[in-house]
């Protein structure tokens, strides 16, 4: 088990999900329970799923939760552009959410990649295949 606080990528998740927060302040109300709760709460996801990966037994259960991280980063990457696109990003703030998330995304798939790559080296050689 780890502490999700010494992970960069958390800090990088946390940061991201504090900006994000300011910046959809600004959105028009009629949103507040449309686009913007859709993108804080995945911004939220993103970091508490790194936490919640932290306090499994194994590497392959960390793994998992950091691919549902992923997965909601993913998600904000394409909930930005209708942001954006419908008007609600100026182009500075959609180019910040943009880097940060994007750097977040690298961050996660090199982890992903590294803790998947020492689990298989554990891996019985007959295993069979699922």
């Amino acid at each position: 088990m780890r502490d999700f606080r010494e992970l960069d990528v958390w800090h990088k998740a946390h940061v991201f999900t504090v900006d994000l927060y300011r910046i959809t302040a600004c959105f028009p109300n009629y949103e507040l329970y449309g686009l913007v709760s859709q993108l804080r709460r995945a911004a939220v996801s993103i970091e508490a799923n790194i936490a919640e990966g932290c306090g499994k037994k194994t590497s392959l259960d960390f793994c998992r939760f950091l691919q549902i991280a992923f997965g909601s980063a993913s998600e904000i990457e394409c909930e930005l552009l209708i942001v954006r696109d419908l008007g609600f990003l100026v182009d500075r703030d959609y180019s910040k959410l943009l880097n940060q998330i994007c750097e977040i995304k690298k961050m996660l798939g090199a982890f992903i990649a590294t803790i998947e790559s020492k689990t298989r080296k554990f891996e019985p050689a007959n295993a069979p295949e699922v």
